[in-house]
């Protein structure tokens, strides 16, 4: 073999083992291999989904068979909306089933202040629809289980566990509580909640939002539960008990205030803390208001009880007039059979709720604009049509500027 033809096949083999390939005739395109597709996420039964998840979160403890341990559970939540539900209800219940079950040296305590004061672990949760395809605007066709267990002597999660759920086999109906709420605005607790259990891996420490928030939100928990067995004097005393702590000036303890005074007829002090609530919402550009429309149509439904829907537009107008920015009334509505229909829809019920507003306030007239976004921002998401989905169905009002 001659000089040059040792030469030019040294380069092309130093070539090859740098640039992937080299001929001596001509150069022929790299084909790359294709990346394998990730596995499909797989949604499990109802029943399954839930067992998996917990199975998973009580083995990734690591809990000692020879030591005992205090376990309380704070009430587990839709991960969009914040709220109790029949299905995080009947979850909670069977995860609290297993550990008893299963676990002998965990005993599950009552979430109290008393408890929560001895710093046990505290399980955490929350059941969020979802879409498979990770479309952030598509058919919310699932259900994300999220557990997390934390130790509040280290103010971190020690376990985990995930699953997702198919959309049947549970009732996602809110409690009575968060039914009736007449307000749904941000509040940084609950949004702690869901971000210590959906944004965190063990070892990592629980969001400061909600562990500075914890004691109070016992309380908060037992306040709930005696309003839905009708304790209503029970329930209002531990509201207003909660409010001496400073992580208790929540909205939803404003919303359990209203509703106990609503419930026992006193009308002022009512009024006094829908007050807050507005003033809360506004502050936070979230103040959402549910009203009860008449299915597909614009004007509201003629309840045997009416809602105090004056005093609540009232007292929002009022607010609005005491602020420097204008006010956008934004209709919402659930997903239907078509987008166009859907923002129209909303528009128009923006529409009449503000005119609502201007004939009690004509000051607002040239300081307010109606908006509808149809489906496009649904909290819920899943379009049944039924109390389930209902905070789809709402008026949000938001500080624009003029």
């Amino acid at each position: 073999m001659t000089f040059q033809s040792r030469f030019h096949s040294s380069l092309c083999l130093a070539a090859f083992v740098l640039a992937a390939g080299c001929s001596t005739t001509e150069e022929k395109p790299v084909v790359l291999a294709e990346a394998p597709s990730p596995p499909p996420i797989v949604a499990l039964p109802y029943d399954q989904a839930v067992r998996k998840a917990a199975q998973e979160l009580l083995a990734n403890a690591h809990l000692d068979k020879d030591q005992k341990y205090n376990m309380v559970v704070d009430p587990l939540v839709d991960g969009n909306s914040g709220m109790q539900t029949e299905a995080t209800a009947a979850m909670e219940q069977s995860v609290v089933q297993m550990v008893k079950e299963n676990y002998q040296q965990v005993d599950v305590r009552p979430f109290s202040s008393e408890t929560v004061s001895t710093l046990p672990l505290l399980m955490i949760g929350t059941f969020t629809p979802i879409n498979l395809q990770g479309k952030a605007d598509g058919e919310r066709d699932a259900y994300r289980i999220c557990f997390a267990l934390a130790d509040l002597k280290t103010g971190k999660i020690i376990s985990k566990g995930l699953a997702r759920s198919l959309p049947e086999g549970f009732d996602p109906t809110p409690l009575p509580f968060f039914r009736e709420m007449p307000v749904w605005a941000k509040d940084p607790a609950v949004e702690g909640y869901v971000k210590t259990c959906q944004g965190t891996k063990a070892g990592d420490p629980i969001n400061p939002a909600y562990i500075d928030a914890v004691l109070a939100a016992s309380t908060i928990s037992e306040a709930t539960k005696a309003y839905q067995a009708k304790k209503y004097k029970d329930s209002l005393a531990l509201y207003q008990s909660v409010l001496k702590n400073p992580a208790g000036n929540q909205a939803r303890v404003y919303a359990g205030i209203y509703l106990d005074n609503q419930r026992l007829g006193r009308k002022q002090p009512a009024m006094q803390a829908f007050g807050r609530l507005v003033e809360m919402g506004l502050a936070s550009d979230r103040l959402a208001v549910r009203f009860d429309f008449k299915p597909g149509a614009t004007g509201f439904t003629q309840d045997q009880q009416p809602q105090p829907y004056a005093l609540w537009l009232s007292e929002i107008a009022k607010q609005s007039l005491r602020q420097t920015s204008c006010l956008e009334v934004a209709g919402h509505t659930r997903r239907g059979p078509s987008e166009q229909m859907d923002e129209r829809l909303s528009l128009q019920r923006a529409e009449f709720v503000r005119q609502k507003m201007v004939a009690a306030n004509p000051a607002l007239a040239k300081r307010s604009s109606a908006k509808g976004y149809g489906s496009q921002r649904a909290v819920v998401g899943t379009g049944k049509g039924n109390e389930s989905d209902a905070l789809d169905q709402r008026i949000e009002f938001k500080k624009v500027s003029c």
